[in-house]
């Protein structure tokens, strides 16, 4: 058995999970998600738990496995807590600022970049140095914030760009001046 497959997913109160046709809906207070089963991964709920079980010891079914055991893992605590993901922006004249539900960057180019985020996500801007992406889908969150981070990354050389806030980033040492020996 797959070890992250196995482990049951614990519903807390507040959480309505429903399974019609091989998809899964979680209600919570955040909101609500959804995921299609495929591969004949089966969904059991039993005691305030969900059981994910596969049909048999194939590769492929061992795989999904684990995979929407996490995925429903995730939409249960997305939907109580939510997802967050901070970025922080290192450079001389380089921010951020808030304008309606977008946010406008301005990185060192030609023109100030305005971000619009998609539904379901918020873009918050505490600081002008650092910006929060949040939501209840993991994989939104993410991708909303590596896509903010592409358009400015750390570079080498001074670390100048967009990094995720705790993000250690290797500084390349420079040329070094060779004196004229001779």
């Amino acid at each position: 058995m797959s070890r992250i497959g196995k482990m049951p997913v614990d519903i807390p109160s507040g959480v309505n999970i429903d399974i019609k046709d091989d998809v899964v809906t979680v209600k919570g207070p955040k909101g609500t998600l959804s995921q299609e089963l495929t591969g004949g991964i089966k969904i059991k709920i039993e005691e305030g738990k969900i059981n994910v079980t596969r049909p048999s010891e194939s590769k492929q079914h061992r795989s999904l496995h684990g995979l929407y055991r996490s995925l429903i893992n995730n939409m249960v605590e997305g939907v109580t807590k939510g997802y967050q993901k901070d970025l922080q922006i290192e450079g001389v004249g380089y921010r951020a600022e808030l304008s309606g539900t977008s946010i406008v960057l301005r990185l060192g180019h030609s023109h100030p970049i305005k971000v619009d985020p998609p539904e379901g996500i918020t873009l918050e801007v505490p600081s002008p140095t650092a910006i929060t992406v949040k939501g209840i889908d993991k994989h939104l969150v993410g991708q909303v914030a590596a896509k903010i981070r592409k358009i400015r990354p750390p570079e080498p050389y001074k670390g100048k760009g967009i990094r995720y806030l705790g993000e250690v980033v290797r500084i390349k040492p420079g040329k070094k001046a060779v004196g004229a020996e001779q």
